[in-house]
């Protein structure tokens, strides 16, 4: 199937690839169905998007916070992840966090109070607050970025 978007115009989704969150995302308890789009004309590769299949105008950046934060690691009850389904051992979680990207580009931040937890296995995802605060829900990353830019070059 293929759908119009805002971002990426017209995309195919295979539907063996479509993460559902039976609660929606936080703000946005309507949107259930997304996909994640890594754009291949991006400048930062590590920049992916979570693309609303149920509105296709929304489409989240988001990043995994161990690029920009390595010792990333928040404790969360394990209530918060009933709805992603039973992990078997060998699995692992894909854990992202959405970016806020103002007109000023060097206020780039990421929520870290928020992350995203997906069950890649089961294709379910939930959006979970972390009670700790360590984490802030603004965390600058404008610069770590770039100097990971320039580390690649």
């Amino acid at each position: 199937m293929n759908v119009q978007t805002r971002l990426f115009e017209e995309i195919e989704v295979d539907a063996k690839k479509i993460i559902n969150f039976k609660d929606g995302m936080i703000g946005f308890s309507d949107l259930k169905q997304f996909m994640i789009i890594h754009d291949a004309e991006a400048k930062n590769k590590n920049i992916l998007w979570l693309q609303s299949l149920d509105d296709t105008s929304i489409a989240f950046p988001v990043i995994d916070p161990l690029l920009i934060k390595s010792d990333y690691n928040p404790t969360v009850e394990d209530e918060l992840f009933r709805n992603i389904g039973a992990l078997d051992e060998n699995e692992e979680l894909l854990v992202l966090t959405t970016l806020t990207v103002p007109t000023d580009i060097t206020k780039l931040s990421t929520n870290l109070r928020a992350p995203i937890v997906i069950n890649p296995a089961a294709l379910k995802g939930c959006q979970i607050i972390v009670d700790n605060d360590d984490y802030p829900v603004k965390y600058y990353i404008y610069d770590i970025l770039n100097a990971g830019r320039k580390k690649e070059e």
